[in-house]
């Protein structure tokens, strides 16, 4: 099941060390260079710049993953697991929505999130040159680093002043290009439908990273706009025909971070160091919410979204380290890089621009495990995993970074950031104090095991005590979970910010200067130094095979291209569909035990549901992680499915993409709709989204 960042989805000659449009079905397009005449190629579809404007302009991003709009008033589908941290927060304990689903009988009843925010992009303007103006011969990597960052908070702002747009600049080809992306904010948005958990996540973990799957993993939403549903001109109108095999299918939606263009030693460190460490840690984080949720009911409730991200992302980091540990898929990368950088070795000019790249991104990576772990541990927080040190520390560091011109902050403080952190700090969500400490009890003893209990730090940090109770004095000690506390030691700015007692300050405070140094030493050492190199083995491409490539993910909006189509898994063939009697004869068979057990909705409804109705279905469109929600669309522009997750032989697509195996998994349009008439007696909701199919094929 894909969940945005925590989420990942052997192979296709990648040529040059970077993916090219030549391989059928991969790749993260932007949609300023979608690649037309491959698709028409690859599908025999032609698509027009007014499709493409209407899918960009219909797609959202969510916190965690993608969406669209898919009815002229302002509906948006996503999935369930998507709004899983959503619901939560509008659940109580006497009505747990993430759990038993929601149904608004009318608009009325729409439930209101207030720290939802839903982003829609409507341009992408290339600033590469206005960025790369700020490097002068000579500097440094970490000059150069520092001067891009000073030109991108200065065009951020501009851009954000001048159009009244969320300006957001995106580094591609990590650091080749430099794209800036302008969004609309949707803030008022309202849950109009959310299946029961056990619908929407139906097989659970076993079936996670699975096909075949019958899970109605959806939710629908509604944006306001001044009080009233909006009126969005660009939607997706809902397919009731659906699709078939060898249909052509597109996804519009935000992949997370990949490393397909990472250098073989890049990737050695990922997994010789990084996915190891995340995988330790967080393996003591999940079982210290699994055993904060065998407490009751009511800890489960709260615990249940940390546990689920936890789970979900210790089986994607799984799958990913077991593909960079296959012999095949890293003789397969060094033969590709070997290529790329020969054909740099036979120019002499091509030499002495590019030639040292992979070599300073080695040199880089080499550098960092001797400190990986006290950065992980102190800069990035891990070792204080709790959202009461992250408010904490956002607090800190804005009271000292909002002091120092725009463009000398860090980044995530600039100018354009400002509105982001006053909303984040403004938050009314609820934070339980419960699952809260046991993360960070976690957490602490994560830090202990990574940089020893005679570290220095983490001796203050700890003062004496055991995780556990350390964990249990900085949770009784915080107001940060109160939203007025946070509002007004905003206000108060550096001086109400030092004063303050509360001891996840404090902990944010006596953590911070050893934190910034490991940044900084991390940002010039490492950061800088491959962005510059980065940028040249990108170039390299572009001078030998043109501009062609596409770039890795980075949680912005991308389509993808592909078709319906099954696989071949241990030697039986794998059929691409899914039908709703299947999910009866699935819970026939494991006797209605969890994660088998078929929701009661779905068990009353077994007699009427129409049992050869497509649920879910399977594609070669190329996802990872942040494409949970995406739609999937067919030439028409309409929607024909809902991207929830990718089979296990996806999880390696964060390097790799194999078009054999590799594939998305959506569900039906079709499934969706009868679900809603016939399981949930949700006629108007039905009768709204067939009829914005019907809106716009009257208008076409």
């Amino acid at each position: 099941m894909t969940h945005s960042t925590r989420r990942t989805v052997v192979v296709l000659a990648l040529l040059a060390a970077l993916p090219v449009v030549g391989h059928a079905n991969e790749g993260f397009w932007p949609f300023n260079r979608i690649p037309k005449a491959a698709i028409k190629q690859a599908l025999g579809v032609e698509l027009s710049d007014q499709w493409i404007q209407r899918v960009q302009q219909a797609s959202v991003r969510f916190p965690s993953g993608s969406g669209s709009f898919v009815s002229p008033d302002g509906l948006v589908l996503t999935n369930h697991h998507v709004s899983l941290d959503l619901l939560h927060k509008l659940s109580t304990p006497q009505r747990d929505l993430a759990s038993r689903g929601y149904l608004a009988a009318n608009r009325g009843e729409e439930l209101p999130l207030k720290d939802l925010e839903l982003m829609s992009l409507q341009r992408i303007d290339d600033v590469t040159a206005k960025v790369n103006e700020s490097v002068k011969p000579g500097m440094s990597s970490a000059e150069t680093l520092a001067a891009r960052r000073s030109a991108i908070a200065a065009i951020e702002k501009d851009a954000q002043d001048k159009t009244g747009l969320e300006a957001e600049m995106v580094t591609l080809f990590q650091g080749g290009q430099y794209h800036l992306y302008l969004y609309k904010k949707f803030t008022d948005v309202r849950l109009v439908f959310a299946p029961e958990f056990d619908a929407a996540f139906y097989g659970g973990d076993p079936d996670n990273f699975t096909f075949p799957r019958y899970c109605l993993d959806m939710t629908i939403w509604r944006v306001y706009d001044d009080g009233k549903p909006y009126r969005s001109a660009s939607y997706l109108p809902w397919s009731t025909t659906g699709v078939q095999e060898g249909d052509a299918v597109f996804t519009s939606g935000h992949p997370g971070a990949t490393q397909r263009l990472n250098t073989v030693a890049h990737l050695e460190f990922l997994r010789d160091n990084a996915l190891p460490l995340s995988i330790n840690a967080f393996t003591m984080i999940r079982d210290s919410l699994a055993a904060y949720s065998k407490q009751g009911a009511e800890q489960a409730r709260q615990a249940n979204d940390d546990f689920f991200g936890a789970e979900n992302s210790l089986k994607s980091w799984k799958g990913q380290l077991a593909g960079l540990e296959d012999a095949a898929t890293m003789n397969k990368k060094r033969a590709d890089e070997k290529a790329l950088r020969d054909r740099v070795h036979a120019d002499a000019d091509f030499e002495a621009q590019y030639g040292d790249a992979w070599d300073k991104v080695a040199t880089a990576r080499g550098s960092l495990p001797p400190y990986n772990y006290e950065r992980v541990v102190f800069e990035q927080g891990l070792g204080f995993y709790t959202q009461y040190f992250t408010l904490a520390r956002t607090l800190v560091r804005w009271s000292d970074e909002s002091a120092k011109p725009n463009g000398q902050r860090l980044p995530e403080y600039s100018e354009a950031r400002k509105a982001a952190i006053e909303r984040q700090l403004a938050s009314e969500a609820p934070i339980h104090a419960g699952a809260e400490q046991a993360k960070l009890d976690a957490s602490l003893a994560v830090m202990v095991k990574m940089v020893g209990a005679d570290h220095p730090l983490a001796r203050q940090v700890l003062a004496g005590k055991t995780p556990p109770a350390r964990a249990a004095e900085l949770v009784a000690g915080t107001k940060m979970g109160d939203p007025a506390t946070r509002k007004a030691l905003l206000a108060g700015g550096k001086a109400a910010v030092d004063a303050s007692a509360d001891t996840f300050i404090q902990l944010a405070r006596l953590v911070d200067a050893r934190a910034r140094a490991l940044r900084t030493k991390y940002d010039n050492e490492v950061l800088g130094v491959e962005r510059d190199a980065y940028a040249k083995i990108a170039q390299s491409v572009f001078a030998t095979r043109g501009d062609a490539a596409y770039p890795d993910g980075t949680f912005t909006l991308r389509l993808s291209f592909g078709q319906i189509k099954g696989y071949m898994e241990n030697g039986r063939n794998v059929t691409p569909f899914t039908e709703l009697r299947g999910l009866y004869v699935r819970g026939d068979e494991h006797k209605q035990q969890p994660p088998y057990k078929i929701a009661d909705s779905w068990l009353k409804a077994r007699a009427v549901v129409k049992p050869t109705t497509p649920y879910n279905f399977v594609s070669t469109n190329d996802i990872v992680g942040g494409n949970s929600g995406s739609p999937t669309i067919n030439a028409k522009g309409e929607m024909v499915g809902l991207i929830f997750d990718g089979n296990i032989q996806s999880l390696p697509g964060y390097f790799i993409y194999d078009a054999a195996v590799n594939r998305a998994v959506s569900v039906d349009s079709r499934g969706m709709l009868e679900a809603l008439r016939v399981v949930y007696k949700a006629n108007r909701l039905a009768d709204e989204l067939v009829g914005g199919a019907a809106v716009k094929a009257a208008a076409r």
